[in-house]
């Protein structure tokens, strides 16, 4: 289905229809495909392509996916009968233009601007992946940084950076509500 007031794409496929809390703000331009679940509060910013057709992604509440990035999950192969899903969870930022692809993100994960996060990686609680960084099969531990390409270790995270980063989830979410209300979506 293709809403043409907002351009949003929603559409199911292999039975599996995504499934978007009704706090979510969901921009124009968005495309959402597949085994898809939102959870509240949510901010997917415009231009997202969230295809889960092969596999499942998750999205926990509160978390942001900002302009342009692409979530997609790994199918099941002769080697990983469960595929990788892409499990996101919540408070997470995710920078425009970033590439997510069948990986875990815990909740309060950071992936930067422009980063890839590939098949099997893992990123804890308050981990951050630097802007333009590619994390290839490998986990960062919580509270740490990691940057580069491939990434690598840099060093622990400051408590200041890691709230500043919820400090930012929580902005999200207000400009998600003050975008959806001036585009009509909310009364």
């Amino acid at each position: 289905m293709i809403d043409s007031r907002t351009d949003i794409t929603v559409v199911a496929i292999h039975g599996k229809a995504p499934r978007i809390h009704s706090s979510a703000f969901i921009a124009p331009g968005c495309r959402i495909i597949g085994d898809v679940e939102i959870g509240p509060d949510v901010s997917i910013w415009y231009n997202c392509v969230i295809r889960a057709d092969v596999n499942q992604v998750v999205i926990g509440a509160r978390t942001n996916i900002q302009d342009g990035s692409v979530i997609h999950c790994d199918s099941p192969k002769p080697v990983r009968p469960e595929g990788y899903p892409t499990l996101i969870g919540e408070d997470v930022l995710i920078g425009h233009m970033a590439m997510v692809h069948g990986c875990i993100l815990e909740d309060r994960a950071f992936v930067g601007l422009g980063a890839i996060v590939m098949d099997g990686s893992h990123i804890e609680s308050d981990g951050m992946l630097a802007a333009g960084a590619q994390l290839t099969g490998k986990r960062i531990g919580a509270g740490q940084l990691w940057m580069g390409r491939p990434a690598k270790y840099l060093r622990d995270l400051e408590p200041e950076a890691i709230a500043a980063n919820q400090a930012g989830v929580q902005g999200y979410v207000v400009n998600g509500r003050l975008h959806a209300k001036a585009l009509g979506l909310t009364p």
